[in-house]
């Protein structure tokens, strides 16, 4: 079995190890700006070299925020667009620091053997 590689909590409590798209889909749908106003998607260990959120705005939307020390990166931008939010981050996680120290690996599909490319 291999390690958690991040997690995502709501401000509601509601958690989740190594969120897929559809996850992080719901998670933001189910945002509001009264008691459930932002998720937080990092690796679970205590100082974690990198982070996402995203946070719903008064005007409307969601702002995201992607910050990662290793790659010098933080970016922040807004959007009423879920499907692409969830998109972006899932691309974005894909490219971090796994727990191992290990980075850019490849990750085979769970039901295909390696080396098979078939699609």
């Amino acid at each position: 079995m291999r390690a958690t590689f991040c997690r995502v909590e709501a401000e509601n409590g509601e958690g989740y190890e190594d969120p897929s798209e559809d996850c992080l889909f719901e998670l933001i749908s189910d945002l509001n700006d009264a008691d459930n106003t932002f998720i937080l998607v990092q690796p679970d260990e205590d100082d974690p070299p990198w982070f996402a959120s995203v946070a719903v705005l008064e005007e409307g939307g969601f702002e995201i925020v992607r910050r990662d020390t290793t790659h010098r990166e933080h970016t922040v931008h807004t959007t009423h667009d879920i499907g692409r939010i969830a998109s972006d981050l899932t691309i974005w996680l894909a490219a971090r620091t796994y727990p191992d120290g290990a980075s850019d690996q490849l990750v085979r599909h769970p039901f295909r053997p390696a080396g098979d490319s078939s699609r």
